[in-house]
């Protein structure tokens, strides 16, 4: 009997034959078959129906997809983006034996009234309105029975296929499919858990409290399990019913600049966003407050990307070629050979179409632009980095779809100007300084034993340098780092190239060299060792000041 596994990869193999996507199968591992050919298609489409027919997990890939303009050119990105997770309801059967089972009670006990027509259905899950005995109105998601099965079944086909594409095809080595595939089914496994959308919910209830603009609705946690979440309705217009708004006679530049900032608040300032910015999950209350719904998708950006993320917009808005290199050279994740002056020059050339100043860019033109360098330079950047950016972009087109004169690069720009500023504050800089004077008291212990043991071996004779050479490595990328304003990378760098080049010789040979490399090891213990006593000692005397970092 085919296993489930089996019947499904067959499945998979057939729809890319069917849709002229033979070129896949064999850099996939998947079984070869004829491919039908389509007259009047092209690739991009071919690719999007194949998605669609595949079912919800490749939906959901084709819009991960969509959103990557560092990995596909745009005609891709464009097709991609049109694909819907909208699905046929399942019964109200169904749904209220879901809920049975979750809750331990029968619908019509939990809830006083429930809509049998859903106000929203998808492929993992659908949305009913409800009541609660006490008169609250409140909406229930509930998940699909099976969703989670099939998504799990097609994710281990998706990853085998990804580790045995990166065998065989160059292109998913070089853009590190397995990873890609990694980061997605991370993604889609957290839309299919319910109390994890219940408790980002209240994460954002939490940090946007003291916001009077914006209304998180509440979590019942006693009608909510991983299949089951219920929350405090939401009631008024989608934020892009201008008609409706029109009517209710709303200041449309106003609410365009308040979705806005709470758009840069919470990716620039807060580094916790909502990741699924589709017009039907924002509403405007009849109070002028800007209603949130669905919580499933959500983006996390560290201090140290957040701090890089607004380097780069503040060099974007400044239109600084050399800065935006500099910015856009330390968001990539991939090392290897770059042509920076090449990069610089098409950087220079790009900014030059965005006019004279911040109210003439728009972010989405410029980000694409961005992209394309990125991906014409083979220099890619983090998942997390383009979900991140895909965001800005859907979030600037609901502002410029409520007020076309609006620029919302004038919302991010305060932004990212006050958190290059706070980089550079008496505290900022204190506390940076103390971590650097920890990071040279700790290189400078570690720093001498290495190079002890590269003189060991060297003596010994029975070793190959190159080994020991890399190892050191990782601790000379250190010494760089930390000492780049002191120099101390130019004196550790080339006491590893002499070390290097003395232990060539074999310990019969060294003759005049052993006492060179023995002064060798000793002068890099001792600056590393002084600068570290430096960068505390600086530390100290900023702490007497009152400046240090708590």
């Amino acid at each position: 009997m085919t296993s489930p596994y089996h019947k499904r990869q067959k499945q998979i193999a057939e729809v890319l034959a069917r849709y002229e996507m033979g070129h896949l199968l064999e850099v996939l591992g998947l079984e070869g078959r004829v491919t039908h050919h389509s007259p009047g298609r092209t690739r991009p489409e071919n690719l999007r129906f194949a998605l669609e027919h595949l079912g919800p997990t490749f939906i959901k890939l084709g819009q991960a997809l969509s959103i990557r303009g560092d990995l596909l050119p745009p005609d891709f990105q464009a097709e991609l983006a049109k694909l819907q997770d909208n699905t046929t309801p399942v019964s109200l059967q169904v749904i209220e034996e879901t809920i049975a089972s979750e809750l331990g009670v029968a619908t019509s006990k939990v809830f006083a009234s429930f809509d049998p027509e859903p106000l929203a259905a998808a492929s993992i899950g659908q949305v009913h309105a409800a009541t609660l005995p006490d008169g609250a109105e409140v909406v229930v998601k509930v998940r699909r029975p099976g969703a989670s099965e099939e998504v799990e079944l097609d994710l281990e086909i998706l990853q085998n296929m990804a580790a045995r594409a990166s065998h065989r095809w160059a292109v998913a080595e070089q853009i590190d499919l397995n990873a890609l595939m990694r980061d997605f089914a991370e993604l889609l496994r957290a839309e299919l858990d319910y109390l994890q959308e219940a408790r980002n919910a209240q994460e954002f209830a939490t940090g946007l409290a003291g916001d009077p603009r914006v209304h998180i609705p509440a979590v019942y946690p006693e009608l909510t399990t991983t299949r089951v979440v219920t929350f405090e309705r939401i009631r008024g217009r989608k934020i892009t019913d201008l008609p409706g708004l029109a009517a209710a006679g709303a200041d449309r530049h106003a609410l365009a600049a308040r979705f806005a900032t709470i758009a840069a608040q919470m990716v620039l300032v807060d580094g916790f966003y909502h990741a699924d910015p589709q017009p039907g999950n924002f509403f405007v209350e009849p109070d002028g407050r800007i209603g949130i719904v669905d919580f499933g998708r959500v983006g996390r950006i560290d201090q140290d990307l957040r701090s890089r993320l607004n380097r780069m917009l503040v060099a974007l808005l400044r239109k600084d070629s050399d800065r935006v290199t500099s910015a856009l050279l330390a968001l990539r994740v991939r090392s290897g050979p770059v042509d920076r002056e090449q990069l610089r020059r098409e950087i220079s050339k790009l900014l030059s179409r965005y006019g004279h100043g911040a109210h003439d860019v728009r972010v989405g033109t410029a980000i694409s632009d961005v992209l394309d360098v990125v991906r014409h330079h083979n220099l890619a950047i983090s998942p997390d980095l383009a979900l991140l950016f895909a965001v800005l972009v859907m979030d600037e087109s609901i502002a410029v779809e409520l007020d076309p004169s609006f620029r919302f690069a004038t919302a991010l720009g305060p932004y990212a100007e006050r958190h290059l500023a706070s980089s550079l504050s008496p505290a900022a800089l204190a506390h940076r300084v103390e971590q650097l004077g920890t990071e040279f008291a700790d290189v400078a212990v570690e720093l001498p034993g290495q190079l002890r043991r590269v003189l060991e071996a060297v003596g010994d004779g029975q070793f190959e340098v190159h080994l020991r050479a890399n190892e050191l490595r990782p601790l000379v990328r250190r010494v760089e780092s930390l000492g780049n304003r002191l120099a101390i990378s130019v004196l550790a760098a080339a006491v590893i190239d002499g070390l290097s080049e003395l232990a060539a010789h074999s310990s019969r040979q060294l003759g005049w060299r052993r006492p060179v490399l023995a002064a060798a090891v000793g002068a890099v213990a001792s600056v590393t060792a002084f600068t570290a006593w430096r960068g505390s000692s600086t530390a100290a005397r900023l702490g007497r000041y009152g400046l240090r970092s708590h």
